[in-house]
């Protein structure tokens, strides 16, 4: 038996309601944005251009659906009774828990766990598709995005991190994104670790204070970070955040170490050595980049495409070796003015044990991840690529119900030739369906009425060269006279008037 409703929610005792109060408000989640045919079509030119780079490097496509079992992602509080940290769950009638994906790496793990013995080694795949995360959004940082990833799994070679980095370069020219526009930077966890053991830094909790202070390095400067690294911080608010307590030696070492880039990358591994030289995990790293320096050099990969920069500190517990991140250096300014950095628009690295979570054997796998969604947006606000018009279809014109058939007729021949076309089927008139014709931005409206049945003629109006001449044009009355753009053509060419009107358009 369900509980009572307490006094005060009792149907006797609630407010009458009115119709308008008991509605729902159109509102879409937070995080989650509605896109158009223009947004959804930058994103598409991206995912075409990136997709034809990586088919070009031999990669194959896979498609894995968009729930996975919440064990298999492992992304959540394991002793919380929903999981839920970063992911958005439920549970099946099988009462085992499904998440949607929070990127296309952990299907692709379980994918080639389950399918091993069958696959071609290396495997080579790439893929794309909406992505889910139960965070808070921000900037164009939203909880539903597209991702477009490439990945090899089953080769140790530090060429296959460079091909990876290579394919990246390569799908950022492709998508539209100017060299200067973004920086790719390279690091390798390995040498992390080497500063730390050359630090001196044992404790785990140590150590991940001193690579969050790292990560800080481009907002908070050499001096935020040596006091990170040191007892501690103060911001502008007055929070105080408390230092990794590092040695003066110990700083010293860190600082010289995130110093290091952004030159040369033959430089950077050469006062790299100086830093961390002496630990074998930091020394295999060094090895690791040198290589993947000289297969860079192969690719053509400039210095300005793909720099070494030892401060890219990202998936700590995710990444084994080298790390990758590209980020978007043009500024905008969102409703207020404040100017908003869009930050990282793809990122990836060495991963080599996330297959063995499943197989308990590990598999050496690297691969890279372009936000599409993060820098359509991005490119968008910050005016590098042109706003895309998407053309509307071909309009015909519906004066009369009982001739329907015709209308339909007509739009049918049009696709038929090649062109979208439909026809107009509100309750309007000629005024508003022009009107609606012009909203949707078709290059062209069929105007079949009585006189044009008659005469076994056609009517189109080219809506293009009259919105150009519209511009002109004084008043109503001169633009009624000048009718700029309108042909009346014999039926039969129709499908020829038509053409001809798209291909002045182009």
């Amino acid at each position: 038996m369900d509980d009572p409703l307490p006094p005060d929610l009792s149907p006797a005792k609630r407010p009458a309601m009115t119709e308008a109060e008991i509605r729902p408000k159109a509102r879409a989640p937070r995080g989650f944005v509605d896109r158009r045919a223009d947004a959804l079509a930058a994103e598409r030119r991206i995912l075409d251009a990136v997709s034809r780079v990586y088919e070009a490097y031999g990669f194959e496509a896979l498609e894995t659906g968009a729930f996975e079992y919440a064990d298999a992602l492992g992304k959540f509080l394991p002793d919380a009774d929903r999981p839920n940290d970063g992911v958005f769950a439920l549970r099946d009638d099988d009462e085992e828990w499904m998440a949607l994906r929070y990127d296309l790496t952990a299907p692709l793990a379980r994918f080639v766990a389950q399918n091993w013995e069958a696959l071609p080694k290396p495997f080579r795949r790439y893929a794309w598709g909406k992505v889910w995360r139960n965070e808070k959004p921000g900037p164009g940082r939203w909880r539903e995005f597209v991702q477009c990833d490439a990945d090899t799994i089953g080769s140790a070679r530090p060429e296959a991190d460079a091909e990876i980095i290579a394919m990246a370069v390569e799908g950022f020219a492709a998508a539209g994104l100017p060299r200067a526009s973004y920086q790719l930077k390279i690091n390798n966890r390995k040498l992390l670790n080497g500063l730390l053991t050359a630090a001196g830094v044992a404790a785990e909790g140590q150590k991940l204070a001193v690579l969050r202070a790292v990560d800080k390095l481009d907002r908070l400067g050499l001096e935020g970070v040596k006091l990170l690294l040191g007892e501690g911080r103060k911001d502008e608010s007055g929070a105080f955040t408390r230092g990794a307590g590092l040695s003066a030696a110990a700083i010293d070492s860190v600082l010289a170490f995130v110093s290091a880039g952004r030159s040369e990358r033959a430089s950077t591994l050469d006062r790299l050595a100086n830093v961390i030289g002496g630990s074998a995990e930091g020394d295999e790293g060094l090895r690791e980049l040198s290589r993947i320096g000289e297969a860079l050099a192969a690719f053509a990969i400039g210095e300005d495409q793909a720099a070494f920069d030892p401060a890219v500190v990202r998936g700590l517990e995710y990444y084994t070796g080298a790390v990758f991140e590209a980020e978007l250096l043009a500024e905008t300014t969102d409703e207020t003015g404040a100017v908003v950095r869009f930050g990282s628009i793809g990122g990836g690295g060495r991963y080599d044990d996330l297959v063995a979570r499943f197989t308990g054997q590990r598999a050496p796998a690297t691969g890279f991840s372009f936000g599409v969604s993060r820098l359509a947006a991005a490119l968008a606000a910050a005016g590098e690529t042109e706003r895309l018009d998407i053309r509307g279809p071909v309009v015909v014109i519906a004066f009369d119900e009982a001739r329907m058939a015709d209308y339909f007729a007509i739009a049918a021949e049009l696709r038929a030739a090649g062109f979208a076309a439909e026809v107009y089927l509100g309750a309007s008139g000629m005024r508003a369906q022009m009107r609606y014709a012009d909203r949707r931005l078709s290059p062209a409206a069929v105007i079949l009425g009585e006189d044009e049945i008659a005469a076994g003629q056609v009517t189109v109006k080219d809506l293009d060269l009259g919105r150009a001449l519209a511009v002109g044009v004084a008043d109503n009355k001169a633009w009624r006279e000048e009718r700029p753009g309108q042909v009346t053509a014999p039926r039969a060419e129709l499908v020829a008037t038509v053409r001809a009107i798209m291909e002045r358009a182009r």
